[in-house]
């Protein structure tokens, strides 16, 4: 007998998220300069969240790359 997918531990979430917390919005705000620490942690701007990478494709045209090099 399985568990239910209900009753997995949520630690274990392997999608990325879509939504970001306020501290998450604020540290990436601060990071590209569009905010400052006295302006007010109420009404940010939207915030573009990270992009997956997939690196084994990347790393594929790389060496296709070298390869054409040598």
């Amino acid at each position: 007998m399985s568990v239910h997918r209900s009753l997995v531990v949520k630690s274990q979430l392997a999608r990325a998220r879509n939504v970001w917390t306020r501290v998450e919005r604020i540290a990436k705000l601060e990071e590209d300069g569009r905010r400052e620490e006295e302006d007010s942690i109420f009404g940010l701007p939207k915030v573009r969240t990270r992009l997956k990478v997939k690196s084994g494709k990347k790393k594929k045209k790389e060496e296709a790359s070298d390869e054409e090099k040598s």
